[in-house]
């Protein structure tokens, strides 16, 4: 993820650079940190007020604004949202063991996709510590591993502001990811001295030897491909990657569970999508010579598998920001360096021999409407909102039993238009929604979100409504846990056999967005579908769609 101010260079900067020297008035730990943050441009705080947090926004500046969460998944799950949007990370304000522990979920997220968050904990005043007062977090560093890259509770309340600085360069640092600072309440009102930020560059290009086998790997073979992955998306590679995949005339495949869109799905090129199933991927990708994995891991898996990685005789390269992601890959060579540059440095090489290109994938299937008397299909849902949606909107979506579906009628066609959770892990989807919204002012954005997920965080509708911004909610009704579901016979479930908890019957996901303050409309008839998701793709402020499918 690059920030908004160095988006157009070519390596990372950590921290923008400073302005006008400010003026040497005395500093306590709350101006010095509302200074720094307003100079790396973090003057968004998303939180859920707690008592020990109170402190830090008194005489909150009127430069900077507070977005208010009812639960501090949903606070979380915006700020990831909001950093991924706009390139920039997200401060984060909660309570101190009981709000850490209900944003853990979307914590976990936040890792998995690689968002840079500043996770600042109030906690109890230092002065009553050694009491074990009411609302302390025992051990308030310890509580968030392993899902943050680093977490302190600084020994004197004057370090704080330069605990904050080094969190900001810590999260930034490829890969990305969550930070936490536990902060007791007594803090805020001590003196301290003045902090400001620096530039911290950690843009690696690849070591050149490395990148030379890499790229005679690519101008040798006979069938290429490359494996996409978030990575592409998150380091602004995507128009790279699309010539490099045109110059090589590679098939280019999505990697198993990625949560960005890093290649046009109506590209010749494009190929399709890699299970999570080791003997699948093999089976997809025989006939390659070469692979290149470029800002993926090779591979992620969700069940046991066995046999080879790779297709026999398949040579397997990777691009990748992430040392440990190239650390456990199975086999291969791996170049840990910014995906971007990466990728620049293999276009700057010399064009290899012209290669016939491969043959045009077949054309997507379209769904039918249903039968009479029959709910509609999720494939033909999702084909009509392909159908009235602008190209560039954008798309937030947590419909784990609707996926496989979506990537084959709903096609994703820009970069920058494509959201998703890395983790696996429920309760992201409604919030994180709101904060791209938030993040990319004057965008529509669609939150696909299944019936199963939206319960997770639903306050994360009155978020939505408060602030009033033009998001279209689609909840996909089909009143279970269809992930589950469909995935229970590799667990030895027999056909139809339904496992315990997962059918959700009498939700009713109108009167829920209603009493938050959206406006919303149920859909059951397929007729009526088009016309009411245009029009709701028109609206002016939030609007809930429910669609009832099979």
């Amino acid at each position: 993820m690059t920030q908004a101010t160095a988006d157009s260079a070519t390596s990372q900067a950590l921290s923008v650079a400073t302005g006008s020297e400010r003026t040497r008035t005395p500093a306590t730990v709350r101006t010095a940190v509302l200074h720094l943050l307003r100079s790396f441009g973090m003057t968004s705080i998303f939180g859920n007020p707690g008592s020990t947090e109170l402190p830090m926004f008194r005489d909150f500046p009127p430069d900077f604004r507070y977005v208010l969460g009812l639960q501090e998944a949903v606070v979380v799950g915006m700020a990831d949202g909001y950093a991924q949007a706009t390139g920039r990370p997200a401060i984060v304000n909660l309570h101190s063991a009981a709000g850490v522990g209900n944003a853990m979920g979307n914590i976990f997220t936040a890792f998995t996709n690689r968002t840079p968050l500043i996770i600042t904990a109030g906690q109890q005043a230092r002065s009553i510590l050694p009491f074990d007062p009411f609302l302390a977090s025992a051990q308030p560093t310890e509580l968030p591993k392993p899902y943050v890259k680093w977490s302190i509770e600084p020994a004197r309340a004057e370090d704080v502001p330069l605990a904050i600085a080094r969190a900001y360069y810590i999260a930034m640092q490829p890969p990305c990811g969550p930070v936490l600072v536990s902060i007791p309440a007594d803090d805020w009102d001590r003196p301290t001295e003045w902090v400001e930020p620096r530039v911290v560059s950690t843009a690696l290009r690849p070591e050149p030897g490395v990148l030379a086998q890499i790229g005679d790997a690519l101008d040798g073979s006979r069938s290429p491909t490359l494996v996409v992955g978030a990575g592409v998306d998150r380091d602004g590679a995507w128009n790279e990657v699309l010539q490099l995949a045109e110059r090589h005339q590679a098939r280019v495949w999505v990697a198993p569970m990625s949560a960005r869109c890093g290649f046009p799905e109506d590209h010749p090129m494009f190929a399709g999508f890699l299970p999570a199933m080791r003997e699948k991927i093999v089976g997809l990708l025989s006939g390659h010579d070469v692979i290149l994995a470029v800002g993926a891991p090779t591979f992620t898996y969700h069940v046991e598998g066995t046999g080879p990685h790779v297709p026999a005789g398949a040579s397997l390269f990777q691009l990748v920001d992430d040392p440990q992601v190239a650390a456990w890959a199975p086999l291969g060579t791996s170049a840990v360096c910014s995906i971007r540059l990466g990728v620049i440095d293999l276009l700057a090489r010399a064009a290899p021999p012209q290669r016939t290109a491969p043959p045009p994938r077949p054309e997507r299937t379209r769904a039918e409407p249903p039968l009479a008397g029959e709910r509609m299909s999720v494939a033909f849902a999702l084909q009509t909102l392909h159908e009235v949606r602008d190209p560039g909107h954008i798309v937030v979506e947590e419909a784990p039993g609707a996926r496989s579906v979506m990537q084959q009628h709903l096609p994703i066609t820009r970069s920058d238009t494509f959201f998703t959770m890395a983790s696996g892990g429920l309760g992201w989807g409604l919030p994180a929604t709101v904060g791209v919204a938030l993040g990319k002012p004057g965008s529509r954005v669609i939150g696909l979100i299944g019936d199963g997920s939206a319960m997770y965080s639903p306050q994360a509708l009155w978020s939505a409504a408060q602030l009033k911004l033009p998001i279209t909610f689609v909840i996909l009704k089909n009143r279970r846990y269809a992930a589950l579901q469909d995935f229970a016979p590799v667990f030895g479930y027999a056909d139809g056999e339904v496992p315990q908890g997962t059918d959700l019957p009498d939700l009713d996901f109108v009167a829920l967005a209603r009493s938050q303050g959206l406006d919303a409309v149920h859909v059951e008839h397929a007729e009526a579908l088009r016309d009411t998701l245009t029009r709701a793709l028109r609206s002016n402020g939030p609007i809930l769609v429910e669609i009832e499918v099979a």
